[in-house]
């Protein structure tokens, strides 16, 4: 068989199991609404929790700050260059130091994705006398890590810290260092890590651990600095990921570090050393985000006000959910049925895409609503009795 022939075989299965996927254009935006098709839809399908990528009078700001002049390169649309050449622009040093500043930290690094961040840093800091364990439901870009990385690579079962106990204290002595990787919020299930805990499996066995806050910066914390904020264990995490390109809706993303890790990571981290910078323009945005979103503490509360208050709505509904944070999934079953669901929402003007295997595990199909602060309850109150009908049509129930 072909290259060619295996391809379209395997997209035809794909398409079979209703796993094939399109990228599907997307238009102008309003406050929470979003163009789809031809149509005006509450976007519940971003990660733009405090809706602070459609602020149009944040974005006009920014925009009039623009003028000819001495200041103008912080507007440059190119970095042309890497950061060890010539795009480290000063914004970099200013956003760093801001981010130190702002965590209590001896240091900040800004990358330029969240998956530049997970697949550079493990490999630069792992080598093949390590262990790396990790949450088994950790997001494809911390896997892609731990397998790049020379290290020796164990998955804990989700959110299972007696399973880490185990491997931590059957691992004790047999490696140089021993690096624990975990998400805060996880992204497909909504559901919280106990920081608490890790830290003190940090403690008792000398691990380094790591906390990917993509989900968390924004959403949780008085400030917005996430879970590691509002579990008020920031300092015993050796290593925060935040990122820019969700409720910081910007680009890029940042860690948070003692200065020598650090300096290791500017020698060491492939994904930094061998990439383009980003554009001041951007870097400039994310500074102006990242101090406005420190303000927005009443914006949190009404977020998880929303959530919890949904989530209440779809069990009474008969629907099931998971998690405790603003991604409030709703558990289809096979992937037909989260289609179908996704379609049904679309016809009442919500957007609010299936999520399929291999995103999740087998059989557990979802709709993902991923909430935002700046809807009310009136927007999304009617969403736990579309699905119910939605599921209970046919010749049988979904479930």
């Amino acid at each position: 068989m072909s290259l060619k022939e295996r391809i379209e075989k395997e997209l035809d299965m794909l398409r079979e199991q209703e796993r094939f996927r399109v990228l599907s254009e997307t238009g102008k935006r309003e406050g929470a609404f979003i163009g789809s098709e031809g149509k005006m839809l509450l976007n519940l399908s971003s990660n733009d929790y405090l809706g602070l990528g459609d602020d149009g009078q944040l974005r006009g700001d920014y925009l009039l700050a623009f003028k000819p002049g001495s200041d103008s390169d912080r507007f440059s649309m190119t970095s042309s260059s890497s950061r060890l050449l010539t795009g480290n622009h000063r914004l970099y040093s200013e956003l760093e130091e801001s981010l130190a500043s702002w965590y209590g930290r001896q240091a900040g690094l800004v990358f330029n994705s969240g998956y530049h961040a997970n697949v550079g840093i493990l490999p630069a800091l792992a080598s093949r006398h390590d262990l790396i364990l990790c949450d088994k439901l950790n997001h494809a870009s911390i896997i892609d890590g731990c397998r790049i990385a020379d290290a020796a690579f164990k998955r804990f079962r989700h959110l299972d810290y007696d399973h880490l106990e185990e491997l931590l204290e059957g691992s004790r002595g047999t490696y140089r260092q021993m690096f624990i990787v975990t998400e805060s919020v996880f992204s497909m299930d909504g559901d919280l890590a106990d920081l608490q805990r890790l830290c003190e499996l940090r403690a008792r066995y000398g691990a380094f651990l790591i906390v990917d806050e993509a989900h968390g910066v924004g959403a949780f914390g008085d400030t917005g600095q996430g879970l590691c904020e509002a579990s008020g264990c920031g300092e015993s995490i050796d290593m925060v990921i935040g990122t820019f390109g969700k409720a910081f809706a910007s680009a890029g993303a940042y860690g948070v570090m003692d200065s020598m890790i650090r300096d290791y990571l500017v020698n060491t981290m492939r994904s930094l050393i061998f990439t383009t910078a980003l554009p001041p323009l951007v870097l400039g945005w994310s500074k102006k985000v990242l101090e406005r979103q420190r303000t927005m503490s009443e914006e949190r509360r009404h977020l998880h006000s929303l959530a919890a208050r949904l989530r209440e709505a779809l069990r009474e509904n008969g629907l099931q959910t998971a998690g405790e944070s603003q991604i409030v999934p709703v558990i289809m079953g096979e992937n037909e049925h989260a289609v179908r669901a996704a379609a049904v929402l679309r016809d009442a003007g919500i957007l609010a895409l299936p999520v399929r295997p291999p995103t999740v595990p087998e059989n557990t199909a979802r709709i993902r609503l991923s909430l935002r602060a700046d809807i009310g309850w009136e927007d999304i109150s009617g969403i736990p009795e579309i699905l119910n009908r939605a599921v209970g049509t046919g010749e049988k129930s979904w479930f």
